[in-house]
């Protein structure tokens, strides 16, 4: 009777498979944060012994995570999430060119799949005189040419920005070819890592990569945490005004807590990567086996390209999204979705609109972490499975 009763309360536990959007903060990230705030709540630009201890826990979180990422401490600057280091990146750089410098034309060059953190940066450039270029794929290929033909371009870009892996798809763009081509041209290379570190390899001894953004709720750190990574601030303005902490490019109080948490966050992601990476592999290659055998007409988003560990993304045709996310909330499995057109409105999917040019499919994204497990395999086949046969005999009548 136990052992039905541990099955039967096994089988109705949710299944949290949206790790790519958010993750549960580990334990050991809390209790480093938990301690600063309890014991380190002093102003880190302050004097005084409490002040001290404070700025001595946040470089101590700075020096963490530089370790872990294998860069210079100085190199570090703290910001309040992904989004504002993106930002601080594409926007900072435009901003640094001083209206042109010389006569030249601010210009910004990202990849067509972009976090709309970077996509919206790069559209206030424009509002403010830049110029924007999106490279796109050939054929599911990173267009090379096309980013060679921008960096030729008579305005120099003030910088590149491309991500290294997609959060929509997983697909990892080729950032070595894209970090020696920019290298070449003397052009400053931004890329958001958001779904890469702790995921995939990111080291930048090997691709030299002068901007990186990273940020702590995506590896089961807090929220409204992150860091830019510059190799050089020189060209870079702040998007925020008053102080002069982290060296003046983002000023206000640091907050301690969050810094510690995110640097512990990293050093466990990137220490465990490579075991991590293997087992959220191994899941989501049979559940994505799995599904290819059982849903008619379904297409793996970016399948036969490189692909981060973490995500799967489905092209499944002849459903409505929201119903399908509905129904698999409904069945207690939290995934996300999407199609080539969003829900709600006319704008197409950057992502998958650059692949898979006119293509309306719904797309099902499936992203795994800390919060599965092989056991869980059976339950999400079957609950998606029988989820789309229930739409499409639904839409069918």
């Amino acid at each position: 009777m136990e052992n039905a009763a541990a099955g039967a309360r096994s089988a109705a536990e949710p299944i949290y498979l949206d790790h790519a959007a958010t993750t549960p903060v580990r334990a050991e990230v809390g209790a480093v944060m938990a301690g600063c705030l309890a014991d380190d709540f002093g102003n880190p630009s302050s004097g005084h012994r409490w002040g001290r201890r404070a700025r001595a826990r946040l470089e101590e979180a700075r020096a963490t995570l530089a370790a872990a990422l294998g860069v210079e401490a100085g190199s570090v600057c703290f910001t309040r999430g992904g989004t504002e280091s993106d930002n601080l990146a594409v926007l900072g750089s435009v901003r640094g060119l001083g209206g042109g410098g010389g006569g030249r034309s601010a210009h910004v060059v990202t990849s067509a799949v972009e976090h709309p953190a970077v996509e919206a940066a790069a559209t206030q450039a424009v509002q403010e005189g830049a110029r924007h270029t999106r490279v796109g794929f050939q054929g599911g290929e990173f267009d090379l040419d096309g980013l060679r033909a921008a960096l030729r371009d008579r305005d120099r870009p003030a910088v590149v920005s491309c991500m290294w892996v997609n959060n929509e798809t997983g697909l990892e763009l080729p950032l070595a070819e894209i970090a020696a081509e920019c290298g070449g041209h003397g052009v400053r290379l931004h890329s958001d890592a958001v779904q890469a570190v702790g995921k995939i390899p990111v080291s930048l001894a090997e691709v030299p990569v002068d901007l990186l953004t990273v940020t702590g709720h995506k590896i089961c750190g807090p929220k409204g945490t992150g860091a830019l990574i510059a190799r050089s601030r020189r060209g870079i303005e702040p998007l925020h005004f008053g102080g002069g902490q982290e060296g003046g490019l983002r000023p206000g109080t640091e907050d301690v807590a969050g810094a510690a948490g995110l640097a512990e966050a990293v050093r466990l992601a990137v220490r465990e990567a490579p075991a991590e990476s293997r087992r959220l592999a191994r899941l989501r290659d049979e559940v994505e086996s799995r599904l290819i055998q059982g849903i008619p007409g379904a297409r793996v988003n970016a399948g036969g390209l490189p692909r981060a560990p973490h995500i799967l993304s489905l092209a499944i045709p002849g459903i409505d999204p929201d119903t399908l996310l509905a129904a698999l909330d409904g069945e207690g499995i939290a995934v996300s979705g999407g199609s080539a057109c969003a829900s709600g409105s006319s704008s197409p999917s950057a992502s998958l609109a650059a692949l898979y040019p006119g293509d309306t499919a719904a797309s099902l994204r499936l992203s795994f972490g800390r919060l599965n497990e092989a056991g869980q395999v059976d339950r999400i086949v079957v609950a998606v499975v029988e989820a789309v046969a229930r739409i499409r005999s639904l839409w069918a009548t």
